[in-house]
């Protein structure tokens, strides 16, 4: 999102303090990725997860020394007390995905009620367990979540509970009162009991602001000063009685002992009505209203008649409300004003939240008189109240990777604006928009208006798979500015259009699909030519231009460690009959994938994968020509290598998509391996001769060529994808030349319509100098045919590192790690090149030196063609398939075939701790070697029951996970790659549990 100066909150500001919320545990994870290119990780259904908030670590409480009464007392509390564990499990309204730790407690037995915040049992779809104080199990589902206040009831089985008494906590609001001593009984992250001890020292603050996620409001909040800060979310506050007088709800993050209570007059309503079999009626006049001191009214235009009223009514009160925020287009809309200070309600003097709720909840499609004071003047209006539960959404539908609903009223409080209009709640897919992950509102999709879901639902129906349509949205943070973006619609890979709905009977979300996809339209010829490259003495730029196409790849499921959704380059045209171009690796880094090619900034086509070198980093990929109607030209490919310090013309694509062009000089020519990423093993390239050259343009250019005046490409320049940054957790990306004739012998097998079958040596060198070769043994005759036979570069190879070995282990021919390669096939190597002897070979006969002897060896090559991700299986939210290649080339020995690539937030595989790169080897202890004997063992646990897996870390430290099965949010299913076709299949039964 394009935005002048700094971004900034445009919500109107509290008069409180914005304030952490220190009391949700959110799991650590250590694979987490940072921000990339300036925004979060790309996050799409199956991506490296964030959990989007500070995360605060709790440290343990301790209670102070407690008189024989207290401890009495905790100890019948402790029973009441349970920690939940669970899953939102998609981004809905304004939370995240996550899994999650918190506490709640048992407020009606029998039924088997149980009370917590709003931001526990969050807005969206929820899955979770509890654990009670003898650690019995059970499942909780949600039964209620207030749309406004922080409190929700979960509902779990009481028969369930086998092994202790179950008895409840009474909630008396009444009983809080300033000076009140409490105690806060609740979990420290899930393990252990802590207890907060306290004394009540406000009634009357206002609802703590929590920045731009779910904040209270329109309530005020007890504050206590504690002797320390901590506990979790939910936790009871009770009183020597054992009474419930609070809900524990937030807590300052900064080191004060101050903690901040839900009074628990609305969720004792809440409670009783669902007790009742009535439904919680709440009630909204769409204005936010906070607490302010009479010194404060009076400036505001409070007239001391009025004050005095209020002062003799209520004797105790040291304020009044005053309207913070009115809503545009809501009941109040031009009626009330920012500033209005509350008199009457109905007749009634009126100075408490509660006796507000209480009106308003009783009034629902009626109306109610209010009698505000505005600069010293009464204004009375007549407002209709309105149904809360109507604009608080219970329903999301899924399309083309993306979810939306209806702006919620939460949303619309946050930034003061209509309750109107499509949020996307999860973008991605085909929704995925630049800048930030969430916060956009739809404007239109295929030049027509989407004003509601309902709408948005009817015009995306209509609008065929791989159609590319226009769609207009607002960032919820900049409401100024429209951004218009031309997006393509993915109805292949995610197929289905699915409504889920809120069920607050069962407890889960029911899913219904809608409209079937629309078959994609015929692709059609179109005519166009290349803009002109107005460059000053560069003749031979201006036609090599015209071998150019921008390459879009768009990657539906994240496999083999790759850490984006999306990424654009540019690749050069090697064939333009045949269509086939060639890219980097870093933009098409596997052929699960959509790949769009722009040519002539006019034409756009689709193209599909036709080779992926294993090492060198480029792919080649083919679009149909007979679509293209345009002077698109084969580049012309030099045959001879380029050379240390010869001049040549950069051509490249800057950050803007631009072209640049400027003379340079070749500064470098030397063997490198890009560094690995460490946290999560992804293709890098190896054993290259990589070039550089003098110009401040490259490091801005992730694509391009080096050239000759007459516009033959000497090189390539490519980008490099390296490792992930310990410091800002971005992905380095290097900008690198590779020399067009190391390419040649795989472009004249591909231009002849041969598929290249390469084998490799499963190796990665180094190059050493003389110098360290003779000390390790290298005898003077081989030295001196080493500076024979390559005058400008004295060095050999050694052998850094071995990928992993097979399954039998390595035999007494393969290389050896420190091994020193003096020729193959009897072929001196003393160039990277010279390695490429390996790709058409079974055998390699190689002379090393080991150890100081030389030795013969008969060295075996590997198939590349094991080597790519086929099949990829979605369980529990991870992704797992065959170790890649990254993997193998990192890890000193496979644990099974089953990897774990990704897991996706909110999910079983994130709940329970199982990791990026983890290794399962078993499932129930029966040995799943492989994906086949995974998916058939994994199939056989029934769902929402519990499984071991048996998991080896990257590091080989083996580990028993326990996990249950939930197919009903996240149902096991596979991508298999054949005929070099990919295909979805689906085993759970998806939305269906």
């Amino acid at each position: 999102m394009a935005t002048n100066g700094e971004v900034r909150s445009k919500r109107k500001k509290s008069p409180t303090k914005v304030l952490d919320r220190p009391t949700k545990i959110y799991k650590q994870d250590p694979y987490s990725g940072g921000a990339e290119n300036g925004h979060p990780p790309e996050e799409d259904s199956y991506s490296m997860e964030t959990d989007g908030e500070d995360r605060i670590s709790l440290p343990p409480i301790t209670a102070t020394a407690d008189s024989a009464e207290w401890q009495a007392t905790i100890e019948k509390v402790v029973r009441n007390v349970v920690s939940i564990h669970f899953c939102q499990t998609c981004s809905f309204d304004t939370d995240s995905a996550i899994s999650s730790e918190a506490t709640g407690f048992v407020v009606d037995a029998e039924r088997g009620y149980i009370l917590t915040n709003r931001h526990v049992v969050g807005a969206g779809p929820f899955w979770g367990y509890c654990i009670f104080d003898n650690h019995e199990e059970c499942d909780v589902y949600p039964v209620y979540r207030d749309p406004v206040h922080d409190f929700g009831i979960l509902r779990f089985d009481p028969k369930a509970i086998k092994y202790m008494p179950l008895t409840e906590l009474v909630l008396r609001p009444d009983l809080a009162k300033v000076g009140a001593e409490i105690r806060v009984v609740g979990n420290d992250a899930g393990e252990k009991l802590s207890i907060l001890s306290g004394v009540i020292s406000r009634l009357d603050r206002n609802a703590p602001e929590y920045g731009e996620g779910y904040s209270d409001f329109n309530t005020n909040y007890i504050q206590a000063a504690a002797a320390a800060s901590g506990g979790s979310s939910g936790s009871p506050v009770v009183n020597l009685d054992g009474h419930a007088v609070a809900l524990q709800a937030g807590g300052r993050a900064d080191g004060a002992a101050t903690d901040y209570f839900l009074p628990l007059d609305r969720p004792l309503r809440a409670l009783d009505c669902i007790r009742n079999g009535e439904a919680i009626s709440r009630g909204t006049i769409q204005t936010q209203w906070v607490i302010k001191p009479f010194d404060e009214c009076r400036r505001l235009g409070l007239t001391s008649k009025w004050e005095a009223a209020i002062r003799k009514g209520f004797p105790k009160e040291t304020g009044m409300l005053v309207a913070e925020i009115v809503l545009p287009e809501g009941p109040a809309d031009k009626q009330l004003e920012e500033g209005d200070v509350l008199v009457r309600v109905n007749g009634e003097l009126l100075t408490q939240f509660v006796r507000l709720d209480s009106i308003l909840d009783s009034s629902v499609g009626r109306t109610v008189s209010l009698l505000v004071q505005r600069g010293g003047q009464d204004v009375e209006v007549e407002l209709s109240v309105g149904d809360l539960h109507a604009i608080t959404p219970d329903r999301f539908v899924t399309v083309a990777g993306g979810s939306f609903h209806d702006l919620s009223y939460q949303q619309a409080r946050l930034y003061a604006i209509p309750v109107k209009g499509v949020y996307v709640c999860e973008a991605a897919g085909s929704f995925k928009f630049e800048a930030t992950e969430s916060g956009w509102i739809i404007e239109s999709i295929d030049q027509r208006k989407t004003p509601d879901l309902d709408t948005f639902i009817k015009v995306i129906s209509t609008i065929p798979d791989r159609a590319r349509v226009v769609v207009t949205y607002k960032h919820l943070r900049d409401l100024h500015t429209i951004n218009t973006s031309i997006i393509h619609i993915d109805r292949h890979w995610s197929d289905k259009m699915r409504m889920a709905i809120r069920n607050d009977t069962t407890g889960v979300w029911d899913f219904t699909e809608l409209a079937a996809p629309l078959p994609a339209a015929p692709a059609v010829r179109c005519k166009a030519n290349f803009a002109r490259l107005d460059t000053v003495g560069h003749a031979g730029a201006a036609e090599v231009i015209r071998s150019f196409v921008r390459v879009s790849c768009t990657m539906p499921l994240k496999l083999d460690g790759f850490p984006r959704a999306r990424k654009i380059g540019f690749g050069l045209v090697i064939n333009a009959e045949k269509g086939l171009v060639i890219v980097s690796r870093a933009v098409v880094p596997f052929d699960l994938c959509d790949i769009s090619l722009t040519i002539a900034e006019s034409i756009i086509v689709e193209a599909k994968v036709v080779f992926l070198h294993p090492l060198a980093n480029y792919a080649i990929i083919q679009y149909d020509p007979s679509l293209v109607d345009a002077p698109v030209k084969s580049a012309k490919l030099a045959t001879d290598t380029i050379k240390q310090g010869a001049p040549t013309t950069f051509l490249g694509f800057n950050q803007n998509l631009r072209a640049v062009v400027t003379p340079t000089t070749v500064t470098d020519i030397t063997a490198v391996a890009i560094p690995s990423n460490a946290s999560a093993p992804r293709y890098r390239a190896i054993n290259l001769d990589a070039i550089t050259v003098d110009t401040g343009l490259s490091g801005q250019c992730g694509s391009g060529v080096l050239m000759r005046e007459d516009g033959i490409v000497e090189a390539l320049w490519l980008s490099y994808l390296g490792e992930r940054s310990a410091s800002n957790q971005k992905d380095v990306e290097y900008h690198l030349g590779l020399a067009t004739p190391t390419l040649l012998p795989i472009l004249n097998q591909i231009n002849s319509s041969v598929t290249p079958s390469l084998r490799i040596l499963n190796v990665e060198t180094n190059t050493v100098q003389m110098s360290q070769c003779r000390i390790m043994g290298v005898s003077e005759s081989w030295i001196a045919k080493v500076a024979e036979a390559n005058p400008s570069r004295h060095q050999l190879f050694m052998v850094r590192k071995i990928d992993c070995a097979p399954p039998t282990g390595y035999d007494d021919q393969s290389l050896h790690e420190g091994d020193i390669i003096l020729t193959l096939n009897d072929k001196l190597i003393t160039r990277v090149s010279e390695l490429d002897i390996m790709y058409d070979h079974e055998y390699l006969d190689a002379l090393i030196v080991r150890r100081g002897q030389e030795m013969t060896l008969r060295v075996p090559t590997i198939p590349t063609s094991d080597l790519d991700t086929s099949r990829a299986v979605i369980f529990c939210g991870a992704v797992l398939h065959a170790p890649h290649h990254a993997v193998r080339q990192q890890i000193s020995k496979l644990h099974s075939e089953v990897y774990v690539s990704v897991r996706t937030r909110g999910s079983p595989a994130y709940q329970y701790g199982l990791t990026p790169t983890n290794f399962i080897t078993a499932v129930n202890d029966i040995p799943t070697p492989t994906l086949s004997a995974f998916v058939k063992e994994a199939n056989k646990v029934p769902d929402n029951t519990y499984f071991r897996l048996r998991v080896v870390t990257f590091d080989n430290v083996p580990w028993v996970a326990t996990m249950k099965k939930c197919e009903h949010y996240f149902p096991t299913m596979e991508f298999v790659k054949e005929e070099g076709t990919w295909r979805k299949q689906i085993f759970g039964s998806e939305g269906d549990g």
